[in-house]
């Protein structure tokens, strides 16, 4: 299997967070709380590691660094002016990613 690098990349750091609700009647808070803690945790960080996804803690980091060579990444703010201009210029209605379905 061939694996294409990008020469650059964005910098994808989306949040994770438990939902605080007063009632939990699925029981899922405890699951969500335990996803989270084990998320960061040396084996959790290997799971992404192992599937192409970059870890961020050092050791993981260096076990991949084969598969994911470094590569110059920007993050939303320095490409786009932040998310909300960039939600307002490319993905609102109108906006450049509706360009790629508009007949010719």
């Amino acid at each position: 299997m061939d694996v294409v690098y990008p020469s650059i990349s964005i910098l994808a750091e989306p949040p994770v967070t438990v939902v605080d609700k007063t009632v939990d009647r699925k029981g899922t808070r405890a699951v969500a709380e335990a996803y989270l803690q084990y998320l960061y945790t040396d084996e959790g960080q290997d799971i992404a590691g192992k599937n192409f996804y970059r870890p961020i803690s050092p050791k993981a980091q260096a076990k991949y660094a084969k598969q994911l060579p470094k590569i110059p990444l920007f993050t939303i703010e320095q490409a786009f002016g932040g998310w909300e201009k960039a939600d307002k210029d490319h993905f609102a209605d109108g906006g450049s990613f509706d360009q790629i379905y508009l007949k010719k």
